[in-house]
Protein backbone atom coordinates (compact mmCIF):
# COMPACT_ATOMS: atom_id res chain seq x y z
CA UNK A 1 0.00 0.00 0.00
CA UNK A 2 1.40 3.41 -0.95
CA UNK A 3 1.89 6.21 1.55
CA UNK A 4 -0.82 8.31 -0.13
CA UNK A 5 -3.25 5.37 0.04
CA UNK A 6 -2.58 4.89 3.76
CA UNK A 7 -3.04 8.61 4.45
CA UNK A 8 -6.33 8.62 2.51
CA UNK A 9 -7.73 5.66 4.48
CA UNK A 10 -6.67 7.18 7.80
CA UNK A 11 -8.28 10.51 6.95
CA UNK A 12 -11.48 8.78 5.83
CA UNK A 13 -11.69 6.82 9.07
CA UNK A 14 -11.14 9.94 11.15
CA UNK A 15 -13.80 11.83 9.19
CA UNK A 16 -16.31 9.00 9.57
CA UNK A 17 -15.69 8.78 13.30
CA UNK A 18 -16.11 12.53 13.67
CA UNK A 19 -19.32 12.71 11.66
CA UNK A 20 -20.78 9.63 13.26
CA UNK A 21 -19.60 10.36 16.81
CA UNK A 22 -22.93 11.50 18.32
CA UNK A 23 -24.92 8.79 16.54
CA UNK A 24 -22.42 6.17 17.64
CA UNK A 25 -22.48 7.37 21.26
CA UNK A 26 -26.25 7.35 21.27
CA UNK A 27 -26.43 3.85 19.79
CA UNK A 28 -23.97 2.60 22.41
CA UNK A 29 -26.17 3.72 25.31
CA UNK A 30 -27.15 1.96 27.46
CA UNK A 31 -24.26 -0.50 27.53
CA UNK A 32 -25.31 -1.89 30.94
CA UNK A 33 -28.03 -1.64 33.56
CA UNK A 34 -29.21 1.86 34.45
CA UNK A 35 -29.39 2.72 38.15
CA UNK A 36 -32.39 4.93 38.91
CA UNK A 37 -31.84 6.42 42.38
CA UNK A 38 -34.86 7.46 44.46
CA UNK A 39 -33.85 9.69 47.41
CA UNK A 40 -36.43 8.19 49.78
CA UNK A 41 -37.18 4.87 51.44
CA UNK A 42 -39.53 2.39 49.71
CA UNK A 43 -43.29 2.68 49.98
CA UNK A 44 -44.00 6.22 48.84
CA UNK A 45 -45.26 8.03 45.75
CA UNK A 46 -41.71 8.68 44.55
CA UNK A 47 -41.01 4.96 44.32
CA UNK A 48 -44.35 4.27 42.62
CA UNK A 49 -43.64 6.86 39.92
CA UNK A 50 -40.05 5.67 39.45
CA UNK A 51 -40.88 1.95 39.24
CA UNK A 52 -43.81 2.50 36.88
CA UNK A 53 -41.58 4.36 34.43
CA UNK A 54 -38.50 2.16 35.02
CA UNK A 55 -40.43 -1.01 34.15
CA UNK A 56 -41.40 0.44 30.80
CA UNK A 57 -37.91 1.81 30.10
CA UNK A 58 -36.48 -1.65 30.73
CA UNK A 59 -38.70 -3.05 27.95
CA UNK A 60 -37.73 -0.28 25.55
CA UNK A 61 -33.99 -0.11 26.16
CA UNK A 62 -33.13 -3.80 26.33
CA UNK A 63 -31.23 -3.15 29.57
CA UNK A 64 -32.55 -3.26 33.12
CA UNK A 65 -33.47 0.10 34.65
CA UNK A 66 -33.52 -0.68 38.36
CA UNK A 67 -34.78 1.53 41.18
CA UNK A 68 -32.37 2.05 44.07
CA UNK A 69 -33.97 3.62 47.15
CA UNK A 70 -31.48 5.72 49.11
CA UNK A 71 -33.51 7.32 51.89
CA UNK A 72 -32.49 9.67 54.69
CA UNK A 73 -31.01 13.11 55.16
CA UNK A 74 -33.73 14.91 53.23
CA UNK A 75 -32.39 13.37 50.02
CA UNK A 76 -29.00 15.06 50.37
CA UNK A 77 -26.89 11.84 50.63
CA UNK A 78 -28.52 10.39 47.51
CA UNK A 79 -28.13 13.63 45.55
CA UNK A 80 -24.49 13.92 46.63
CA UNK A 81 -23.76 10.38 45.47
CA UNK A 82 -25.36 10.88 42.06
CA UNK A 83 -23.69 14.28 41.57
CA UNK A 84 -20.34 12.47 41.86
CA UNK A 85 -21.33 9.51 39.66
CA UNK A 86 -19.76 8.92 36.25
CA UNK A 87 -21.76 11.07 33.80
CA UNK A 88 -22.40 8.34 31.24
CA UNK A 89 -26.18 7.92 31.54
CA UNK A 90 -25.99 4.78 33.66
CA UNK A 91 -26.79 6.57 36.94
CA UNK A 92 -29.79 8.89 37.14
CA UNK A 93 -31.91 10.25 39.98
CA UNK A 94 -35.53 11.11 40.64
CA UNK A 95 -35.71 14.80 41.50
CA UNK A 96 -38.71 16.42 43.16
CA UNK A 97 -39.88 19.63 44.80
CA UNK A 98 -38.02 18.97 48.05
CA UNK A 99 -34.53 18.21 46.78
CA UNK A 100 -34.66 20.68 43.89
CA UNK A 101 -36.67 23.67 45.12
CA UNK A 102 -36.56 23.64 48.92
CA UNK A 103 -33.35 22.00 50.11
CA UNK A 104 -31.19 24.72 48.53
CA UNK A 105 -32.97 27.23 50.80
CA UNK A 106 -33.08 25.35 54.11
CA UNK A 107 -29.74 23.55 53.59
CA UNK A 108 -27.51 26.30 52.12
CA UNK A 109 -24.31 24.30 52.64
CA UNK A 110 -25.15 21.23 50.57
CA UNK A 111 -22.07 19.59 48.99
CA UNK A 112 -23.49 20.21 45.52
CA UNK A 113 -25.41 22.81 43.53
CA UNK A 114 -28.70 21.49 42.14
CA UNK A 115 -28.52 23.98 39.27
CA UNK A 116 -24.93 23.23 38.26
CA UNK A 117 -24.16 19.64 39.22
CA UNK A 118 -27.19 18.03 37.54
CA UNK A 119 -28.73 18.03 34.08
CA UNK A 120 -32.55 18.05 33.93
CA UNK A 121 -33.82 15.33 31.58
CA UNK A 122 -37.61 15.45 31.74
CA UNK A 123 -40.57 15.97 34.06
CA UNK A 124 -42.26 12.61 34.68
CA UNK A 125 -45.40 13.42 36.64
CA UNK A 126 -47.36 15.83 38.77
CA UNK A 127 -49.17 14.02 41.58
CA UNK A 128 -51.98 15.45 43.77
CA UNK A 129 -51.29 16.07 47.46
CA UNK A 130 -53.85 14.75 49.92
CA UNK A 131 -54.44 15.63 53.55
CA UNK A 132 -55.50 12.67 55.67
CA UNK A 133 -56.03 11.88 59.34
CA UNK A 134 -56.20 8.72 61.43
CA UNK A 135 -59.82 7.64 62.13
CA UNK A 136 -59.29 8.18 65.87
CA UNK A 137 -58.96 11.94 65.30
CA UNK A 138 -62.32 13.46 66.33
CA UNK A 139 -62.78 15.40 63.09
CA UNK A 140 -65.04 14.28 60.26
CA UNK A 141 -63.86 16.89 57.76
CA UNK A 142 -61.30 19.60 57.07
CA UNK A 143 -62.98 22.40 59.03
CA UNK A 144 -63.41 20.19 62.08
CA UNK A 145 -59.76 19.13 61.86
CA UNK A 146 -58.50 22.73 61.78
CA UNK A 147 -60.77 23.61 64.72
CA UNK A 148 -59.59 20.54 66.67
CA UNK A 149 -55.90 21.37 66.14
CA UNK A 150 -56.45 24.97 67.20
CA UNK A 151 -58.11 23.80 70.41
CA UNK A 152 -55.14 21.49 71.05
CA UNK A 153 -52.08 23.44 69.82
CA UNK A 154 -48.94 21.33 69.67
CA UNK A 155 -50.66 18.19 71.00
CA UNK A 156 -51.12 16.52 67.62
CA UNK A 157 -48.33 15.20 65.39
CA UNK A 158 -48.09 14.81 61.65
CA UNK A 159 -45.58 12.53 59.95
CA UNK A 160 -43.85 12.95 56.60
CA UNK A 161 -41.32 11.16 54.42
CA UNK A 162 -38.65 13.50 55.81
CA UNK A 163 -37.42 17.07 56.00
CA UNK A 164 -38.19 19.01 52.81
CA UNK A 165 -40.29 16.14 51.47
CA UNK A 166 -43.35 17.15 49.45
CA UNK A 167 -45.59 16.21 52.39
CA UNK A 168 -43.57 18.35 54.80
CA UNK A 169 -43.88 21.34 52.49
CA UNK A 170 -47.59 20.95 51.80
CA UNK A 171 -48.44 20.57 55.50
CA UNK A 172 -46.31 23.57 56.49
CA UNK A 173 -48.01 25.57 53.74
CA UNK A 174 -51.38 24.53 55.20
CA UNK A 175 -50.24 25.52 58.70
CA UNK A 176 -49.21 28.90 57.34
CA UNK A 177 -52.60 29.74 55.83
CA UNK A 178 -54.77 28.22 58.60
CA UNK A 179 -52.75 29.25 61.66
CA UNK A 180 -52.60 25.69 63.01
CA UNK A 181 -49.84 24.47 65.33
CA UNK A 182 -49.20 20.76 64.77
CA UNK A 183 -45.82 19.12 65.34
CA UNK A 184 -43.77 17.67 62.48
CA UNK A 185 -42.33 14.15 62.86
CA UNK A 186 -39.93 13.37 59.94
CA UNK A 187 -39.33 9.77 58.86
CA UNK A 188 -36.97 8.12 56.40
CA UNK A 189 -39.63 7.73 53.73
CA UNK A 190 -43.39 7.44 53.24
CA UNK A 191 -43.41 3.72 54.04
CA UNK A 192 -42.21 3.99 57.65
CA UNK A 193 -44.27 7.16 58.13
CA UNK A 194 -47.43 5.30 57.10
CA UNK A 195 -46.65 2.44 59.49
CA UNK A 196 -46.88 4.80 62.46
CA UNK A 197 -49.85 6.74 61.10
CA UNK A 198 -51.88 3.58 60.49
CA UNK A 199 -51.03 2.45 64.03
CA UNK A 200 -52.28 5.77 65.43
CA UNK A 201 -48.88 6.87 66.73
CA UNK A 202 -49.20 10.03 64.62
CA UNK A 203 -52.46 11.70 63.72
CA UNK A 204 -52.14 13.18 60.23
CA UNK A 205 -50.08 13.52 57.09
CA UNK A 206 -49.95 15.00 53.63
CA UNK A 207 -48.67 12.78 50.84
CA UNK A 208 -49.30 11.80 47.25
CA UNK A 209 -52.52 10.04 46.24
CA UNK A 210 -50.87 6.77 45.09
CA UNK A 211 -49.47 5.97 48.53
CA UNK A 212 -52.63 6.94 50.43
CA UNK A 213 -55.56 5.82 48.26
CA UNK A 214 -55.55 2.11 49.26
CA UNK A 215 -55.72 3.07 52.95
CA UNK A 216 -58.49 5.60 52.31
CA UNK A 217 -60.55 2.99 50.47
CA UNK A 218 -60.03 0.47 53.27
CA UNK A 219 -61.16 3.01 55.89
CA UNK A 220 -57.83 3.02 57.71
CA UNK A 221 -57.32 6.71 56.90
CA UNK A 222 -59.78 9.57 56.40
CA UNK A 223 -59.22 12.04 53.56
CA UNK A 224 -60.18 15.58 54.57
CA UNK A 225 -58.89 17.70 51.65
CA UNK A 226 -56.86 17.76 48.44
CA UNK A 227 -54.24 20.34 47.55
CA UNK A 228 -55.10 20.60 43.86
CA UNK A 229 -57.14 23.39 42.30
CA UNK A 230 -59.94 20.97 41.38
CA UNK A 231 -61.39 17.90 43.07
CA UNK A 232 -59.98 14.53 42.05
CA UNK A 233 -61.92 11.99 39.98
CA UNK A 234 -60.68 9.25 42.31
CA UNK A 235 -62.13 11.07 45.37
CA UNK A 236 -64.95 13.29 44.10
CA UNK A 237 -66.43 13.87 47.57
CA UNK A 238 -63.20 15.23 49.06
CA UNK A 239 -63.06 19.05 48.81
CA UNK A 240 -60.09 21.18 47.86
CA UNK A 241 -58.41 23.40 50.46
CA UNK A 242 -59.35 26.38 48.28
CA UNK A 243 -63.04 25.43 48.60
CA UNK A 244 -62.67 25.61 52.37
CA UNK A 245 -62.10 29.35 52.22
CA UNK A 246 -58.38 29.54 51.37
CA UNK A 247 -58.44 31.13 47.95
CA UNK A 248 -55.78 30.14 45.39
CA UNK A 249 -54.29 27.50 47.71
CA UNK A 250 -52.65 24.86 45.55
CA UNK A 251 -49.90 22.33 46.11
CA UNK A 252 -48.92 19.14 44.33
CA UNK A 253 -45.96 16.81 44.13
CA UNK A 254 -43.86 16.58 40.99
CA UNK A 255 -41.13 14.21 39.90
CA UNK A 256 -38.57 14.21 37.12
CA UNK A 257 -35.33 12.61 35.96
CA UNK A 258 -31.93 14.25 36.36
CA UNK A 259 -28.46 13.06 35.38
CA UNK A 260 -25.02 14.12 36.64
CA UNK A 261 -23.64 17.26 35.01
CA UNK A 262 -21.44 16.38 32.05
CA UNK A 263 -23.70 13.60 30.76
CA UNK A 264 -23.46 13.75 26.93
CA UNK A 265 -26.29 15.71 25.33
CA UNK A 266 -27.18 12.89 22.97
CA UNK A 267 -27.65 10.50 25.90
CA UNK A 268 -29.81 13.07 27.72
CA UNK A 269 -31.89 13.49 24.56
CA UNK A 270 -32.27 9.73 24.11
CA UNK A 271 -33.30 9.29 27.75
CA UNK A 272 -35.85 12.07 27.43
CA UNK A 273 -37.29 10.58 24.25
CA UNK A 274 -37.48 7.08 25.75
CA UNK A 275 -39.10 8.49 28.90
CA UNK A 276 -41.67 10.32 26.81
CA UNK A 277 -42.43 7.10 24.98
CA UNK A 278 -42.77 5.24 28.29
CA UNK A 279 -45.19 7.85 29.61
CA UNK A 280 -47.44 7.24 26.60
CA UNK A 281 -47.52 3.46 27.09
CA UNK A 282 -50.73 1.82 28.24
CA UNK A 283 -49.24 0.54 31.49
CA UNK A 284 -48.02 3.97 32.58
CA UNK A 285 -51.03 5.98 31.43
CA UNK A 286 -53.42 3.56 33.13
CA UNK A 287 -51.48 3.66 36.40
CA UNK A 288 -51.17 7.44 36.34
CA UNK A 289 -54.88 7.82 35.54
CA UNK A 290 -55.82 5.65 38.54
CA UNK A 291 -53.70 7.92 40.74
CA UNK A 292 -54.97 11.18 39.17
CA UNK A 293 -51.37 11.90 38.14
CA UNK A 294 -50.54 14.05 35.12
CA UNK A 295 -47.71 12.76 32.94
CA UNK A 296 -44.90 14.95 31.60
CA UNK A 297 -42.28 13.95 29.05
CA UNK A 298 -41.23 17.33 27.69
CA UNK A 299 -37.68 18.35 26.68
CA UNK A 300 -34.90 19.15 29.18
CA UNK A 301 -35.25 22.91 28.63
CA UNK A 302 -38.91 22.76 29.64
CA UNK A 303 -38.10 20.83 32.82
CA UNK A 304 -35.34 23.30 33.67
CA UNK A 305 -37.75 26.22 33.30
CA UNK A 306 -40.27 24.46 35.56
CA UNK A 307 -37.63 23.84 38.25
CA UNK A 308 -36.65 27.53 38.15
CA UNK A 309 -40.29 28.56 38.53
CA UNK A 310 -40.82 26.19 41.46
CA UNK A 311 -37.68 27.42 43.20
CA UNK A 312 -39.06 30.97 43.16
CA UNK A 313 -42.51 29.91 44.43
CA UNK A 314 -41.23 27.74 47.28
CA UNK A 315 -38.56 30.19 48.37
CA UNK A 316 -41.33 32.63 49.20
CA UNK A 317 -43.39 29.96 51.03
CA UNK A 318 -40.38 28.61 52.96
CA UNK A 319 -39.38 32.08 54.16
CA UNK A 320 -42.94 33.07 55.10
CA UNK A 321 -43.62 29.79 56.90
CA UNK A 322 -40.21 29.72 58.56
CA UNK A 323 -39.61 26.13 57.45
CA UNK A 324 -36.35 24.83 58.92
CA UNK A 325 -34.68 21.42 59.20
CA UNK A 326 -36.07 19.43 62.14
Amino acid sequence: MTLNRRLFLAASATSAATLGGPAFAQAAWPRQSVRFVVPFAPGGTSEIVARTVANELTKQLGQTVFVDNKGGGGGIPAMTEVAKATPDGHTIILGHVGVLAVNPIIFPNQPFDVNKDFVPVTLLAKVPNLYVVHPDVPAKDFKEFVAHVKKNPGRLNYGTAGNASAGHLSMEYLKLVTGMFITHIPYRGTGPMLTDLLAGRTQATSAGLPALLPHIKSGKLRAIAVGTAQRLPALPDVPTVAEMGFKDFETSQWYGILAPAGTPRDIVKRLQEESQKALKSNSVTERFASDSAVGGGGPPEEFQAYITQQQKIWKDIVLRAGIKPD
